[in-house]
């Protein structure tokens, strides 16, 4: 059972027991605990430990003291204190954040992550899978799998790992029955089958008496499997990526004089060697190293998981994000992937919602094209879905500002795996697997035309834009469009309108008004209206518009000065005395859902580019306004 002949009464080690830490031929294992709240996740991490011989005697001491103040075992030592570190946890008797311990044995060293258990926290626990070569998933005898158990076997799966042990726990409190571990084993073998998780070993255990975690328990003789300890000893830590093609994200470029410019980063694949020739990607150009420099000094070559600092023998352009690569197998440039997303954010994720991607070194915007399933996580089936939710698995499809270095994630964690940031609030809202490239990428090529949107509005006399109107309904944007469509006209110019009302009755009928409707609802329109821009117009676009997000979106697809944002600032009061639709009616009697301003949010401009007082004046006068703009700022000639 791993008990320590050498404790004394209280069952606290003696000192002089190291545990082998400075021995590890064996190499390093990063593994993981997850599983369920209560699995005895932080116990089986203690209890691994001190049977070890990890632990110092004063820390052992402590822990006696903390147990009789916050332990769950009456009066014993509660190995799970040694990793509930936070005040919080520790009244509460659970995990919150992502608790890291380390120790060693005469054959191995170990990185132990410990994971929550509770589902508002599975952020913390992909962020702790993402960097682990193994995962034990805990299992409550009492209990069978869970909800829990079945959402982090997904996320094991998806983040690679490729040695999974499944811990039935608490087999003290079953009375070490057979029948009830055989019966676990089996339910939790068909769900492994279901989701492509192949080396897995089932151990029964007791992480509080210790049995099975480092030697084999007396109490379970029908258990002929290893330990706990002795699984995770065996598992083979050859490193693949050394057989990988040689891959170098640039992390910074170190230039102290003019005499010197270097390049750093730590190798993800491959080998590296003085003379060598490389890709620098994205822009394909092909380079020889000239030096390389390691943590010790100059070195003649390097491998991967090495920080180096290299020297090119040509003056290119290489910056923070570059990759430098083997020629013959540089990874594929594509700005449109296929991907497995772990949603994080309350907030829904939304196609066609922009966000910051950020995937090592590389960054851009991306947006959310076709969600393609969510993953049902009791059965494993994908199923439809329009957005997703906290803590919800889903394959998507991405596009991004600009070509990335990319690599499936099972073939790369460095080149595969990304996050997505909020970029209105910077909260990292989601974490993504690379799964494919999509063809169309490679198909699709945007046409340079021979006649430029700067000479076709010369020749009409103005500067192509797009005037964004955003307001409440009822706030006056279409009566302001449409008086301002005949202002320009009346003065010579070329514009073209682009109502909300008009837009949904042919480009946009098969949208409705929920969030992610409204999301793709200002894409189309704003694609649209760069194509119009390009014409040489002055589009005034006349759209409610509600969020932050989308309205940046929208920017961001015209050239610096083509986009004015202009928010009509009319109080709800006023648009819905006003109510010239009857909708605000509606929405009071209740027959109308998903109504801005009311039944759902409107997000005012923070820094729109002109506002509009539409509650205090006329519309030839707001009129006048934004012609007085258009003048100022040359778009139409004085």
């Amino acid at each position: 059972m791993g008990v320590d002949p050498e404790a004394d009464a209280s069952g606290i080690a003696r000192p002089g027991q190291t545990g082998g830490l400075d021995a590890a031929p064996g190499g390093v294992l990063r593994f993981l605990t997850c599983g369920s709240v209560d699995d005895g996740k932080s116990t089986l991490i203690g209890r691994l430990i001190h049977d070890c011989g990890g632990i110092p005697y004063d820390a052992v001491v402590a822990l006696a003291e903390d147990s009789r103040k916050f332990g769950t075992t009456g009066g014993g030592l509660d190995y799970a204190l040694l990793l509930d570190g936070l005040t919080a946890e520790r009244e509460q008797g659970i995990t919150i954040d992502v608790a890291y311990r380390y120790f060693a044995t005469t054959r191995r060293k170990f990185i132990v992550a410990d994971a929550p258990g509770h589902e508002q926290y599975t952020r913390n626990m992909v962020t702790a899978a993402s960097h682990c070569d193994a995962a034990i998933v805990l299992i409550d005898a009492r209990k069978g799998i869970l909800r829990q158990t079945r959402r982090h076997s997904s996320i094991v799966r998806l983040l690679g790992i490729r040695h999974v042990v499944i811990a039935i726990n608490k087999m003290d409190l079953v009375g070490y029955d057979q029948p009830v571990f055989d019966r676990i084993a089996a339910d939790y073998r068909a769900l492994a089958a279901r989701s492509d998780l192949a080396d897995i070993s089932i151990v029964p255990i007791s992480a509080v008496t210790g049995a099975n975690l480092t030697a084999s328990a007396i109490e379970m003789p029908w258990y002929r499997g290893p330990s706990i300890l002795q699984i995770l000893e065996s598992i083979d830590l050859h490193n693949d990526d050394l057989a990988k093609p040689f891959q170098l994200p640039i992390q910074i470029v170190i230039r102290p004089d003019q005499g010197f410019r270097g390049y750093a980063g730590t190798i993800a694949g491959g080998t590296l060697a003085e003379g060598d020739r490389v890709s620098v990607l994205p822009s394909g150009v092909q380079t020889t190293i000239a030096s390389i420099g390691g943590t010790d000094g100059p070195c003649q070559s390097a491998e991967a998981g090495d920080a180096v600092i290299v020297t090119l023998t040509d003056e290119i352009d290489v910056g923070r994000g570059s990759i430098l690569s083997s020629p013959d197998a540089a990874p594929e440039m594509s700005d449109q992937f296929a991907a497995d997303i772990v949603w994080f954010s309350n907030q829904p994720l939304l196609r066609g919602r922009p966000y910051l991607l950020q995937m090592g070194v590389q960054s851009c915007i991306a947006q959310i094209g076709d969600i393609k399933h969510v993953i049902d996580t009791e059965t494993f089936e994908p199923r439809s879905a329009k957005s997703i939710a906290i803590n919800a698995i889903a394959r998507c499809n991405l596009a991004t500002s600009k070509p990335l270095a990319i690599e499936p994630y099972t073939t790369s964690r460095e080149l595969g795996g990304f996050i997505l940031i909020d970029r209105t609030t910077n909260e990292t809202a989601g974490a993504g697997m690379i799964a494919y490239s999509l063809r169309r990428s490679q198909n699709v090529h945007w046409l340079g035309l021979g006649v430029s949107k700067e000479q076709r509005a010369l020749l009409k006399g103005q500067k192509a834009c797009c005037l964004w109107l955003t307001g409440l309904s009822g706030s006056g944007k279409s009566t302001i469009a449409v008086a301002l469509d005949k202002r320009l006209h009346g003065l010579g110019h070329h514009t073209c309108v682009l109502d909300g009302d008009n837009v949904r009755l042919g480009l946009n009928r098969d949208l409705g008004f929920t969030d992610a409707d409204r999301v793709e609802n200002i894409r189309r329109v704003a694609e649209v209206g760069r194509l119009m821009v390009d014409a040489g117009l002055i589009v005034i676009v006349s759209f409610i518009s509600p969020f932050q997000a989308e309205r940046q979106l929208a920017r961001e697809r015209f050239a610096p000065g083509e986009f004015l944002e202009i928010y009509v600032d009319t109080p709800l009061q006023i648009c819905e005395h006003r109510d010239p639709k009857g909708l605000y009616k509606k929405v009071r009697a209740g027959l109308i859902q998903n109504f801005t301003g009311i039944s759902s949010p409107y997000e005012p401009p923070q820094a729109p580019d002109l506002r509009l007082a539409g509650g205090e004046s006329t519309a030839d006068a707001l009129v006048e306004t934004v012609t007085e703009e258009l003048l100022r700022r040359q778009i139409i000639p004085s």
